[in-house]
């Protein structure tokens, strides 16, 4: 899919979205000049007057490594862009500074006493990489808001309860006892594939673990 191309006027007010051939043509004309680069952004060299942008979609897809963004005008996608998110270079860079912190008062205070409570988190206090993808959605969010007429803004929250599909009355400590529960794991496995080889479907042979 091509994105289109974000538009805004000399005063800055963002516009409808055009197509890449429509931006090329502008350009092309000198009615317009490159604004940003990602996302690509044009500015027209006079005021729009009563602009009136046709309200559109932004919906975001979050996840633990990348976060999907789309803008939507109803049911067309105009725009979509996947963004990755550096929770584990964090992650890498924490541990990293307490080993070397920790290596440090190992060498200069070996002999203070260890203090353990001198330090509290702000209340709803988030890990810092998780603070991170936070932020960066938040930052999106609010460029993107600055060159389309975003009208509204959707984020897909999903939940899987795996085991309440199966069963639908599962309630409490029956979440601990899934379908291994009672079973050896050997018995277990030659159960579930009716005591035949896996890949073949052969029966009445001597079925060993690897």
């Amino acid at each position: 899919m091509q994105n289109y191309v974000f538009v805004i006027d000399q005063n800055k007010q963002p516009l409808n979205p055009i197509p890449p051939a429509r931006a090329r043509e502008l350009l092309t004309k000198q009615k317009a000049a490159a604004y940003r680069v990602y996302p690509f952004v044009i500015i027209l060299k006079h005021v729009v007057d009563n602009p009136n942008p046709k309200p559109l979609t932004i919906k975001f897809d979050p996840g633990s490594k990348t976060t999907g963004i789309a803008i939507l005008d109803e049911n067309k996608v105009i725009w979509a862009a996947e963004l990755e998110h550096r929770g584990w270079q964090i992650k890498d860079s924490l541990e990293s500074r307490r080993s070397l912190r920790r290596s440090r008062r190992n060498r200069k205070t070996r002999y203070r006493q260890p203090r353990f409570d001198n330090r509290k988190r702000k209340e709803g206090w988030l890990p810092p990489s998780l603070m991170h993808r936070v932020l960066t959605v938040e930052a999106w969010v609010k460029r993107l808001c600055r060159y389309a007429p975003i009208g509204q803004i959707a984020m897909e929250l999903v939940k899987f309860d795996t085991q309440k599909m199966q069963n639908p009355e599962v309630n409490g400590v029956e979440y601990q006892q899934g379908e291994v529960a009672g079973y050896e794991v050997r018995e277990y496995l030659l159960e579930k594939w009716g005591r035949k080889c896996a890949y073949c479907d052969k029966e009445g042979m001597i079925l060993v673990s690897s």
